[in-house]
């Protein structure tokens, strides 16, 4: 099997500044170096609207309101080993707002969101404290590979988090 990723974006709304297939490749690729052995090297990145997020996250997780990110793990039987690792559903007009919010690049968030969700995809989850520590460490040692800096840092101006993480359980569990 070749160690070369895919990334199939599709685009369902109007948004001027999505990341380029050149830059899902590459982030795809950096998490995908923290595992090696990883034969699953196929993803599909779906830009979304609200409205459409928000169906998704109602319909598969039971909360009606849109969100920066959905996982869809691919799960074929172990015994046909395909290359699709799964869908991720990235809600552009969520990402931005959010970026504005937390003060950070708008093309960093989307290299996050990318990142988390394909960790998603991976397996890895944030139920409780424990898995939500391991997955946001390895997100800050790849999204610092990629030179983007910890996005679990505190502002100066955040009071809903505590020692560089988010203590809402909503903001925790929206992806």
């Amino acid at each position: 099997m070749s160690d070369a990723v895919h990334v199939d974006c599709q685009v369902a709304v109007d948004f001027d500044a999505l990341p380029d297939e050149q830059a899902l490749e590459h982030w795809f690729t950096t998490v995908l170096e923290h595992f090696p052995g990883e034969i699953r090297r196929e993803i599909t990145v779906r830009f979304a609207s609200e409205e459409e997020s928000r169906t998704l996250n109602h319909d598969y997780r039971g909360r009606d309101k849109s969100t920066n990110v959905l996982s869809f793990p691919f799960e074929a039987p172990p015994e046909i080993p395909l290359p699709l690792l799964g869908d991720l559903v990235v809600s552009p007009h969520v990402v931005a707002r959010e970026a504005i919010e937390q003060q950070k690049r708008l093309e960093d968030h989307f290299a996050h969101m990318i990142v988390h969700g394909t960790l998603h995809l991976l397996g890895l989850d944030h139920i409780d404290d424990d898995e939500a520590e391991t997955m946001e460490q390895l997100e800050r040692d790849i999204l610092s590979t990629l030179g983007i800096s910890d996005p679990y840092a505190v502002a100066p101006d955040d009071f809903g988090a505590r020692d560089g993480h988010q203590v809402s359980e909503e903001k925790r569990t929206d992806a």
